[in-house]
């Protein structure tokens, strides 16, 4: 656990100077509608959770990480956080057994809302991850109410303080699980002010106490059914940080990266451009060879 500290960008602040990742875009379905989020495909203009350029498949999503790790040595993670939920994405599964058959000595993460998790997890162990974020907004049904408009579970909809209490049963109980199977757990937290401002230390406290490494709280991107809220300014966010961190380390270098994103924080590359390159690398040595 403690070498994945030190080479996960994400679970480090020095490692994210020294190390990079890739995120591959393979799980386009969600189980849960945030009513801050708004999931897009074939997107070139953002950079954000939740957006890529497309959807790719197995084979595309391994031919990346092929030339990834060619392109760039400092390359140590492989995640897959969207465009919609890992969990939710029979692919998602697929190509993590397939990155782990190939490239054993990547860490293998995963972003999820936890929903699926307590069911999906001993999947995913055997599929290689090593490390994963859950990302929880509440400790109470009626904030969680206000945050998420409806969870899918076994093919029922619910709705209101029904997907919440589901879905914020399910993301502590898969945190434990998570933490008692070995795996290294960050906790996301969006911080959405006047709706969950009073229960992100709230969340802080509960999963320091379960044994979670790192939180990394962030600010809501307004949009969607929340395009007119405005999120906290730099001086909140501090302020957040340093109350939270009395229960668990803080992390304070998110980029919030898309669900495709290349590269070192700060330093992402275009993977489509990435890809042309190399292939155009690939033709031009068999001209000359």
């Amino acid at each position: 656990m403690n070498d994945i500290m030190k080479t996960h960008p994400c679970f480090s602040r020095e490692a994210h100077h020294k190390y990079g990742r890739i995120h591959l875009p393979v799980a386009p379905e969600c189980n849960i509608q945030c009513r801050y989020c708004i999931r897009k495909y074939d997107c070139t203009n953002e950079s954000r959770p939740g957006v890529s350029s497309r959807v790719l498949d197995v084979d595309e999503a391994v031919e990346r990480v092929h030339v990834a790790v060619e392109r760039d040595e400092r390359i140590r993670v492989v995640g897959i956080a969207g465009p919609g939920d890992p969990l939710s994405n029979d692919a998602a599964f697929e190509v993590m057994r397939v990155i782990h058959k190939k490239f054993p000595e990547l860490i293998l993460c995963i972003s999820t809302n936890g929903l699926l998790l307590p069911d999906k997890l001993d999947e995913l162990i055997e599929a290689g991850l090593r490390s994963l974020t859950i990302t929880i907004n509440a400790v109470n049904a009626e904030t969680a109410a206000k945050i998420y408009s409806h969870a899918i579970y076994n093919n029922v909809i619910y709705r209101g303080t029904d997907a919440a209490d589901l879905l914020l049963g399910n993301q502590w109980l898969g945190l434990k699980m998570a933490v008692e199977s070995g795996l290294l757990v960050k906790v996301n937290s969006i911080y959405i002010p006047e709706i969950n401002d009073s229960e992100i230390p709230e969340i802080a406290r509960l999963a320091g106490g379960m044994g979670a490494s790192i939180m990394n709280i962030t600010s809501i991107i307004p949009q969607a059914e929340f395009k007119d809220l405005k999120g906290p300014g730099y001086e909140m966010m501090a302020k957040m940080r340093k109350r939270c961190s009395q229960y668990i380390s803080q992390m304070s270098h998110c980029r919030q990266c898309r669900a495709d994103a290349l590269g070192v924080l700060g330093e992402d590359k275009d993977m489509e451009l990435e890809m042309l390159f190399a292939k155009i690398g690939d033709e031009y040595t068999e001209m000359i060879v």
